[in-house]
């Protein structure tokens, strides 16, 4: 509902294709008056074929609910028509509700069809890409392909804007806001610094042996994990404790164990 009410009532009636099957539908659409749901279930027919043979008939069953569900809302919010004509607002809206619908959608184990299921199809073999970043491929030429049929850069440049914004929210979805951070600090008082980290954070701290290149003492490197809410109070406690301290903050794109995410959790 969420997905279809993005396309329907915000992208498809302002001309912006964002990508995809129903980025190709939108396009087709405003050719040929046929439905922008039509066109996609359309589509899918050969799509989900392949969908049975490499994913078997549970993803086929979710996909096909989804799909024929978001079709038909698409077909019948269409009347409704936009509601707002700003190109701007409209790809901003549109693109935050189609990503973040297309995250819950990919989370549940099911697709929207079309370019989901091909997208599904290339992190088989290119697992290190997130999903997104494959998305975000796919939808550029359809969006390039939008400027070109409808000899319209604005719309093709307001299209792109919302690519950028989908592919963001739907990697936030699925792999949510994690965005840990990695502190590595050598300090004089590490143990002061741990306890509080342990006591006031609630995180573990790991000590690394380590040796001055210089001066050959050796040190004890404080490895830490943590969420990024918590970095402000960390480096308070790290500027009470040792404002001498060396400390280097990294980012972590996924973290597994104890406090975040579970080893057999779902790569998506």
């Amino acid at each position: 509902m969420i997905y279809a009410v993005g396309i329907s009532l915000f992208l498809d009636p302002n001309k912006l294709a964002p990508g995809g099957i129903s980025g190709i539908a939108i396009i087709i659409n405003h050719l040929t008056g046929i439905g922008t749901g039509t066109l996609i279930i359309l589509m899918n027919i050969p799509i989900m074929l392949v969908a049975i043979l490499k994913f078997g008939i549970r993803l086929f069953f979710s996909t096909i609910f989804s799909l024929v569900v978001s079709s038909l809302f698409i077909n019948l919010l269409a009347p409704i028509g936009a509601l707002t004509t700003d190109p701007l607002l409209a790809s901003v809206a549109g693109a935050v509700l189609v990503g973040f619908a297309l995250g819950v959608i990919f989370r549940a184990g099911a697709t929207t069809g079309g370019a989901d299921i091909i997208v599904k199809l290339l992190r088989l073999r290119f697992r290190h890409i997130k999903t997104g970043v494959i998305f975000f491929i796919f939808d550029c030429v359809v969006v390039a392909a939008s400027g070109i049929v409808f000899k319209d850069l604005n719309a093709a440049l307001y299209a792109g804007i919302a690519v950028l914004i989908q592919a963001y929210v739907l990697d936030t979805v699925l792999y949510g806001a994690e965005g840990a951070r990695i502190l590595y600090i050598i300090s004089n008082n590490e143990e002061k610094i741990a306890q509080r980290f342990l006591k006031e954070l609630d995180v573990g701290v790991t000590y690394l042996d380590g040796q001055g290149a210089y001066t050959k003492s050796e040190k004890k490197v404080m490895l830490c994990a943590m969420r990024k809410q918590l970095l402000p109070q960390a480096r308070e406690i790290v500027k009470q404790e040792d404002a001498e301290a060396f400390m280097i903050i990294t980012s972590a794109n996924q973290i597994f164990g104890e406090g975040f995410r579970r080893h057999d959790s779902e790569d998506l």
